[in-house]
């Protein structure tokens, strides 16, 4: 079902726009595109395979990363409201790869961008950003998923802080840099597509390989070292895993929120309950999720855009509103 959703999202999202794309076009263009037939490419056709097409698979794979990675996530914290947000991975990753693009003086297409280096540092920045939730939400009398949270929300907020220090000094490219931090998919192209994919089947591929042991892992760590799952490996293999796919994801379209947190949920619902289907679920569901949030940033005010994580925030919020007030997964 979920692979389903994500193929339904992608033709939407082609075909809707300011200028209507009938299916038949946009199934056409893809294949000829991929087929190596590029030059025969008609007008309309165009316009799916060169503008609208690398923009939906960019955002299904930034979609994938953070929905794969929320789900991993709650697993290893047995926490439903943990994602890469709260536990600081997309706080560190937006640091590192804004370092990368301000400091290293990096550019891209979209003026700026994390250039070679940023998938690097904001995977290094989102990996040092977890290994701190963890080193403070253990310096209290007790470590629980609470403190953890709470330990994620103040290493988010002090990392925040830090990146709103390096854009702020740069008032040349404040407004693409802003626009960046808020998540934006308005200039991705194959080029941002191609550079995400590999970090994203790393990623996903190493959360999905602990899918096991994160089951396991729900009846709490002695059970689960008693049925020989190695608990130190696991968790520091789903935390380079989804630190990868996160940081990957940040440092390609900047930050966008709340996928990690609604889509293994609704996963979930639809039947997903082991982690094996629940992370490929979560993928494939939080990548359908972004491609339609896109789609309604780029036509909810048109003619301007709005950037995605802006559209995410406002449909994410509520929802996890929602969740507190149901107190439960």
């Amino acid at each position: 079902m979920a692979g389903a959703l994500l193929a339904l999202a992608v033709l939407l999202a082609v075909g809707l726009g300011t200028l209507r794309v009938p299916p038949a076009v946009t199934l056409a263009a893809i294949g000829k595109g991929l087929t190596g037939k590029a030059a025969s490419l008609g007008a309309l056709e165009r316009i799916v395979w060169e503008v609208r097409l690398p923009r939906v698979v960019a955002g299904a794979l930034v979609g994938a990363s953070l929905g794969a990675s929320g789900a991993a996530t709650q697993g290893l914290f047995r926490n439903p409201l943990a994602d890469p947000y709260l536990l600081g991975v997309a706080s560190g990753a937006a640091l590192g790869a804004t370092a990368a693009g301000l400091v290293l003086g990096h550019g891209g297409g979209a003026e700026f961008g994390a250039g070679a280096f940023g998938p690097a540092f904001a995977f290094a920045g989102g990996l040092g950003a977890v290994l701190l939730t963890l080193a403070v939400a253990r310096a209290g009398p007790r470590a629980t998923n609470d403190s953890l949270v709470l330990a994620g929300v103040v290493v988010s907020s002090i990392l925040t802080a830090a990146t709103a220090y390096l854009v702020l000094r740069d008032g040349e490219r404040l407004r693409a840099v802003v626009s960046w931090t808020l998540g934006n998919l308005a200039l991705a192209g194959w080029a941002e597509a191609r550079g995400l994919l590999p970090y994203a089947l790393a990623g996903v591929a190493t959360l999905f390989a602990q899918g096991r042991a994160l089951d396991a892992l729900q009846l709490g760590d002695d059970t689960a070292y008693t049925l020989g799952v190695r608990v130190r490996p696991t968790r520091l293999a789903v935390i380079a895993g989804a630190s990868l796919a996160t940081g990957a994801a940040i440092a390609h379209v900047g930050s966008v929120g709340f996928v990690g947190l609604i889509a293994p949920h609704v996963m979930r619902r639809l039947g997903a309950a082991s982690h094996r289907p629940l992370i490929v679920a979560s993928a494939l569901g939080g990548g359908a999720l972004l491609v339609l949030a896109d789609l309604g940033a780029r036509t909810l005010a048109r003619p301007s855009e709005l950037p995605v994580g802006v559209i995410m925030t406002l449909v994410g919020g509520p929802f996890f509103l929602w969740l507190l007030r149901r107190g439960r997964p």
